[in-house]
C-alpha cells in the first residue's frame, strides 16, 4: 500500500460531532468533526493501553474521552487529563498523531503518510460537484470490496471488460476493439495515467441508448488515474459529427479508491451529469438521477470480478513443477501497464527502495508498432 498519498475519508455531510471509525492503509484513524467545524484525525489508539478511541466519548467541552481509564484529549490530540495522576505534569509525549485532512468539493481527503512528504500534492478537485451547472449523486455508503485498492483501478483504465462482464448493459464486443490511447503526466503533484478511446459510427450497448436516447454516435471516452485515490471517468457522445455541439450527451463518472488494508477497499462512485437533463426512461428523475439509480448492477458485476481476483491473488505464483505463473499483458493493457509502473514507482520511493522494474508478471509489455507482434509481448 502507498501512504503517501490523499485518500477520501468520506463524505464532508457524514461527518458531525460524533466519533467517526476508520481504518485507512491498515492504520486506525478516529475522526470527527469539531466544535469550531474542522474535520480532524488522529490515531485510533489512546496512548496509555491502545484502547480504541473510536469507543470513547465526545464531552460538552470538545474533549474526546477514552472509554477505558478516562485519559481525555483535546481537538489538536494533545492529552489534557489523565485521571488517576492528577497531581503530576502531563508528558509531552501523551500526544496522539495527528493525520493532515482537507475538506474540499464535499469531500474529505486524508494523509494517511509522513506529513513532511506532501510537499506541492493536493487533493485531486472534482469541481463539478460544486457548480451548479452540474448534479451529482454518491453512492453511500461507500462499496466495500475484499480487493486490494489497485485492483479498482486496474478494472477502471482497462474497459476491454465491458465484455463479457457488463455485456447487455454498458458493454459490447465491440466496445473491445476501440484503440486506446495513453496520456502521462501530473495534477497538482498527483501522477495521472489516463486513457482514451475515440470512435466514430458507434453502435451504443443497451444503457446509454436508453440513458441518453441515441443509437448510432460518435464516441469519446477517457479514463484518467490522479494518484492512487481517485479514477476520473468522462464520456462524451453525439450523433456523428456533432461531438462539441449542443446535441452532445454523456457524464463525468468519479470514483474514490481507499485502502482499508491490503485486501479491502472503500469505494465511492459518484455519477455527474448537466442538472438541466431529464432520464428519458423517467422524466420524473434527472439524468444523473436515473443512471445512479441503474448504475449498481454494473457496480455489483464489478464488485464481484474484483473479489474473485482478490481470491486469486491469495495463490502462491510457484507452480508444483517450480514453475511460476505468469501474467500476459495485451495490446488493451497499456494503461494498466503505466499505472502499475507508477504506483511502483511511488511505493519504492515512499521505502527508499531503487527504482527499477516490477516484478516479472507486472513488468511493461513491449507494444509492437505493426500487427506483425500480435500486437503485446508478455
Amino acid at each position: 500500500m502507498i501512504r503517501n498519498s490523499w485518500y477520501v475519508a468520506g463524505l464532508s455531510r457524514s461527518f458531525k460531532y460524533r466519533l467517526e471509525k476508520k481504518i485507512i492503509t491498515a492504520l486506525p484513524i478516529v475522526m470527527w468533526r469539531d466544535q469550531a467545524g474542522k474535520v480532524v484525525a488522529f490515531d485510533g489508539r489512546c496512548c496509555h493501553k491502545r484502547f480504541p478511541l473510536w469507543d470513547g466519548k465526545l464531552l460538552d467541552n470538545g474533549i474526546l474521552r477514552c472509554a477505558y481509564h478516562g485519559l481525555c484529549y483535546d481537538s489538536t490530540g494533545r492529552c489534557v487529563d489523565i485521571p488517576m495522576q492528577r497531581d503530576l505534569p502531563i508528558s509531552p509525549v501523551a500526544q496522539l498523531h495527528a493525520f493532515p485532512v482537507v475538506e474540499q468539493d464535499g469531500l474529505v481527503w486524508l494523509w494517511p503518510g509522513d506529513p513532511a512528504k506532501i510537499g506541492d500534492v493536493k487533493p485531486p478537485r472534482i469541481p463539478e460537484l460544486v457548480d451548479a451547472r452540474y448534479e451529482a449523486v454518491i453512492s453511500d455508503p461507500p462499496v466495500r470490496v475484499r480487493a486490494n485498492y489497485r485492483l479498482l483501478i486496474e478494472n477502471l483504465l482497462d474497459i476491454t471488460h465491458f465484455f463479457p462482464l457488463h455485456d447487455g448493459n454498458i458493454g459490447d464486443l465491440a466496445n473491445s476493439m476501440i484503440p486506446v490511447g495513453l496520456v502521462e503526466g501530473d495534477i497538482d503533484g498527483n501522477p495521472k495515467v489516463m486513457t482514451t478511446r475515440s470512435v466514430q459510427n458507434y453502435k451504443l450497448p443497451p444503457y446509454y441508448r436508453r440513458w441518453f436516447e441515441l443509437d448510432m454516435v460518435d464516441r469519446h471516452h477517457t479514463h484518467c488515474m490522479i494518484g492512487p485515490g481517485l479514477v476520473r471517468v468522462q464520456l462524451r457522445l453525439a450523433p456523428p459529427g456533432r461531438l462539441g455541439t449542443d446535441d452532445e450527451r454523456g457524464y463525468i463518472l468519479c470514483h474514490t479508491d481507499t485502502p482499508i488494508d491490503e485486501h479491502n477497499l472503500e469505494w465511492h462512485w459518484i455519477m455527474i451529469s448537466r442538472a438541466d437533463m431529464r432520464f428519458p426512461p423517467d422524466r420524473s428523475m434527472t439524468i444523473a438521477q436515473g443512471m445512479a439509480f441503474e448504475f449498481p448492477e454494473v457496480v455489483a458485476q464489478d464488485e464481484w470480478a474484483l473479489a474473485r481476483q482478490q481470491e486469486m491473488l491469495e495463490f502462491s505464483d510457484t507452480l508444483s513443477d517450480n514453475s511460476r505463473y505468469r501474467e500476459v499483458n495485451v495490446r488493451s493493457d497499456i494503461g494498466v501497464v503505466h499505472a502499475r509502473r507508477v504506483l511502483s514507482k511511488m511505493e519504492r520511493l515512499e521505502h527508499n527502495q531503487p527504482f527499477g522494474l516490477p516484478a516479472p508478471s507486472l513488468e511493461m509489455a513491449r507494444y509492437a508498432s505493426d500487427t506483425q507482434a500480435g500486437g503485446a509481448a508478455a
